[in-house]
């Protein structure tokens, strides 16, 4: 995929994703996570280069200080990932982030050891994280699930389940739910909602 159809990918995401999104320009311009996920695409790069590992870790913190978002270098993360307003979000270095993944404010994938391992989280395709959630460690969230607002998961989650609370459990998630996800509009039960 060429550089403008990945920017046009991205900006449609952003609309498709957020209610307020006016316009492509209006996106591009002011939307913060879209601009710390342009420019971890860059540092990934530099990252992979030996050479280039510093200069990608102070692109990364100009950047964090311009969206108070940070993302290092090392993370690997896929296609149509979003992050809605985006302040406090911090990504570990080890962690993974597949596609169509959304991340509202104050998410933290983080670790929870000083050892050069895998140490931060792996987050399956179409995952949704709450506000203010903490994933911490090696842990994966399975594809399609959602990590409930202030959620601090320590432990691995199936795919399609919901997970809450400190420490967070989760549950499956019911056919309505999945609904909601895509079309808040025709849920029924706003205490379900994350």
């Amino acid at each position: 995929m060429g550089f403008l159809s990945r920017l046009r990918e991205d900006i449609a995401n952003a609309r498709a994703h957020d209610p307020a999104a006016r316009g492509d320009v209006e996106v591009a311009v002011v939307y913060s996570g879209l601009h710390a996920i342009w420019a971890h695409r860059l540092t990934h790069q530099m990252w992979k280069v030996e050479q280039l590992k510093t200069p990608a870790r102070m692109l990364s913190q100009l950047t964090r200080s311009l969206t108070g978002i940070e993302i290092h270098p090392g993370a690997t993360i896929g296609r149509r990932f979003f992050i809605d307003h985006g302040m406090g979000v911090v990504i570990g270095e080890t962690a993974e982030i597949g596609n169509d993944v959304m991340l509202y404010h104050g998410v933290t994938l983080g670790g929870r050891s000083l050892a050069q391992v895998k140490r931060h989280p792996t987050l399956a395709d179409g995952v949704v994280v709450g506000a203010g959630a903490k994933i911490l460690g090696p842990v994966e969230i399975g594809s399609g699930s959602a990590v409930g607002a202030n959620a601090v998961v320590v432990k691995d989650t199936p795919a399609d389940s919901i997970a809450t609370g400190v420490p967070a459990t989760w549950r499956l998630r019911a056919p309505k739910e999945h609904q909601a996800a895509v079309d808040p509009a025709e849920y029924v039960d706003p205490a379900m909602w994350i």
